[in-house]
């Protein structure tokens, strides 16, 4: 039961991802990349399936066209005329030689037709490949601009600076929900690996798996710098100020944690 990954659960999950970036960030291209990831989770399914199931179109294509070939070989090998005079050596082994190109040359085509499905399979599954992976890139420019450095900064920017309206918080809530579709990019890859034996189609999966795990490594550093910052600002925001009352500054604080309630709640954002 726990053996294989369960494309329904995937698709389940990416489903709730979808939701929750677009109740967190209504609006956002986010969602709609979520949107083309949980798309080809559910076409995946369909796609797996037919990549699973046999091609007897193929195989019936492969099967009469290596009947045909060796009719025609028992067919050539009838008409050839064997003379037994020794002045006729030289005859003979031309007629060897021939023969065996024939025989090579039969023999790359029968491997070329038996293979001729696994290929085409092979072909499928790769183009499938290929589309995740244009949307596992398309993730991480989402978070290439979200720089946890400049939250808590004042500096000036430019007129061609990104922009950056989200808050410590948001910023860490996006650039999470960024990890989860890189990590759920490589899961549905993985589905691609565990429906086939082509060894290459199981490489082209787990380079999937591993250009995954690497963004999501950098996402990481990212948030860990993020709630660095929280930490760090909430001592110096609820410090007492020498010479102040403390229910003046208690009272301050309340007023503080009520107009920003993402930041005082706690320093550990929640799930969704």
């Amino acid at each position: 039961m726990y053996k294989r990954l369960d494309p329904h659960r995937i698709i389940a999950t990416l489903e709730v991802l979808e939701r929750r970036i677009a109740e967190r960030f209504p609006g956002a291209g986010l969602t709609r990349v979520c949107g083309e990831l949980l798309e080809a989770a559910r076409e995946s399914r369909s796609r797996i399936e037919q990549l699973e199931a046999p091609n007897y179109l193929l195989r019936t294509i492969s099967f009469a066209a290596t009947g045909v070939g060796i009719l025609l070989l028992a067919y050539i090998g009838t008409i050839i005329e064997v003379k037994r005079d020794a002045e006729n050596l030289y005859g003979v082994l031309q007629g060897f030689d021939s023969a065996f190109n024939i025989v090579v040359l039969m023999g790359a085509g029968a491997i070329f037709l038996s293979t001729l499905e696994a290929r085409w399979k092979r072909q499928q599954a790769m183009a499938h490949l290929h589309e995740l992976r244009s949307i596992i890139h398309v993730i991480d420019m989402h978070q290439l601009t979200k720089d946890p450095s400049r939250v808590s900064t004042v500096g000036v920017a430019t007129r061609h600076s990104p922009q950056r309206p989200l808050s410590a918080f948001e910023l860490s809530r996006y650039l999470d929900y960024c990890s989860e579709m890189l990590s759920l990019s490589a899961k549905v890859a993985a589905l691609y690996a565990q429906g086939t034996k082509d060894q290459i189609v199981i490489d082209a999966a787990s380079d999937l798996g591993q250009i995954t795990a690497n963004m999501s490594g950098k996402i990481w550093q990212k948030i860990t710098m993020v709630q660095s910052q929280i930490e760090a600002d909430l001592p110096a925001q609820t410090m007492p100020l020498p010479g102040t009352n403390t229910t003046t500054q208690m009272t301050a604080t309340k007023a503080l944690a009520e107009a920003r309630p993402d930041e005082y709640t706690s320093t550990a954002p929640p799930e969704a």
